[in-house]
């Protein structure tokens, strides 16, 4: 993070209100800023929420196998049976702080993030979930097999504790408060956010959101986009290991390629849609449809492409290495649409938008394993079309009625509330 003063003098703003052209360029300039540090400890705590989460699945089988409690020299090999009521609350608890950390990140970027660095901050943010899973599927095997499951545990465990570390001091909720910021950032992000209504709302418009197609067009699309998503997360290996014919080794090496592929893809969209919208080059909107029909139009065809290939692993993986860095653009694009027409309600709006994906990846998971349960040779397949034709009408919807202007009901003036 940058905690020296700037140049004296680029700060001045002019007199309705806007910043001067020198300011800009000096508070823009390169990636040592608060705002981008803000981003990478985000980024860290997504990367310890997701790595911990993706731990258990990893450390289970290890688990299950394991014939000794690996603990201290006088410890009982007897241990009581755990309550399984008290396991679950435990879990529930957890689940709650996930959602609440996975919800509540987006608020930050409605007093930190300036409209022409959206995207980027946004996406550096959010890739850390990418990189958790990425470098979980790499060591989490290995760790379990040299050094026993507890040690997946302990580490990626004391990474969150050494994230919460960085939070309480460096994270702060706006720029105005922060201790170690520059005058000029300072005036730039306030500046560039004067003219959006930034201020929570604490009363819900629930029938004009009701009534709100624009809105509708973002659920909608999170319900199909991650209907695909959660599909490939949960089955990739299967289908890596089971239809590409590799070993249990490559599949987890192979999975862990794609993830990784998807993290820098997605830092790169980010700084890409920012790039379009600060040259003007495109509007805001153009930005945010392009981009979801990219994400989606590519993944569309390489899913449709992936049973006439099968035979082939290095086609296979290279159309699903295609799919993984373009299904990212839509990070940049409808998944993200909630903070342009309603950044009052940023975190209820992602909540919302969270339980639609969460939906749809229940039952996309459900049918994917039907399907390929009865038939292992069509059911893919038919996993793959069944995904495309819901993609597909997702994006068609989204298209349609998808803006990214501010909605008259996320403006302070509203008055329709249920």
């Amino acid at each position: 993070m940058s905690t020296r003063a700037e140049t004296k003098g680029v700060g001045a703003i002019s007199s309705d209100g806007s910043l001067n052209m020198a300011h800009v360029q000096t508070s823009r300039k390169g990636f040592c800023s608060v705002r981008h540090g803000l981003a990478l400890i985000v980024h860290l705590c997504n990367f310890s929420l997701n790595s911990q989460k993706m731990s258990l699945s990893i450390a289970m089988p290890a688990m299950v196998n394991s014939t000794a409690w690996p603990g201290p020299l006088n410890a009982s090999t007897e241990r009581p049976s755990a309550n399984s009521q008290d396991g679950w609350n435990e879990t529930l608890q957890q689940l709650k702080a996930v959602v609440m950390v996975l919800t509540s990140q987006y608020s930050i970027w409605v007093r930190w993030a300036p409209p022409l660095e959206k995207s980027q901050l946004i996406n550096i943010a959010s890739s850390g979930e990418l990189m958790g899973a990425f470098i979980t599927l790499l060591v989490g095997g290995f760790l379990c097999q040299t050094k026993g499951w507890p040690s997946i545990f302990y580490i990626f465990g004391g990474i969150g504790c050494a994230c919460s570390l960085l939070w309480f001091p460096l994270a702060y909720d706006d720029p105005i408060n922060h201790p170690f910021i520059s005058t000029s950032e300072k005036e730039y992000i306030v500046c560039s956010l004067a003219q959006q209504d930034c201020s929570p709302g604490w009363s819900l418009p629930i029938k004009a959101m009701i009534k709100s197609l624009p809105l509708w067009g973002i659920l909608v699309f999170y319900f199909t986009g991650f209907w695909t998503f959660n599909i490939l997360m949960a089955y990739m290996p299967t289908y890596i290991s089971s239809v590409l014919q590799a070993n249990l080794r490559d599949s987890g090496i192979l999975s862990a390629l794609l993830l990784g592929v998807a993290f820098i893809s997605t830092i790169l969209s980010g700084l890409l849609a920012d790039f379009l919208h600060s040259r003007n080059i495109f509007r805001l909107i153009t930005i945010r449809k392009l981009s979801t029909a990219i994400g989606v139009l590519v993944s569309s065809v390489v899913l449709v492409s992936l049973y006439w290939v099968r035979s082939s692993i290095s086609t296979s993986m290279g159309l699903l290495v295609l799919s993984s860095a373009t299904t990212t653009f839509c990070q940049t694009g409808a998944l993200i649409n909630f903070l342009d027409i309603a950044p009052r309600y940023t975190s209820f709006l992602r909540g919302l938008s969270q339980v639609f994906g969460h939906l749809s990846g229940a039952i996309s998971s459900t049918v994917a394993g039907f399907l390929i349960s009865q038939d292992s040779e069509f059911g893919w397949r038919n996993v793959f079309l069944i995904s495309v034709s819901i993609n597909m009408s997702g994006l068609v919807f989204y298209l349609i009625f998808s803006q990214a202007k501010v909605q008259d009901w996320a403006t302070e003036q509203t008055v329709t509330q249920l």
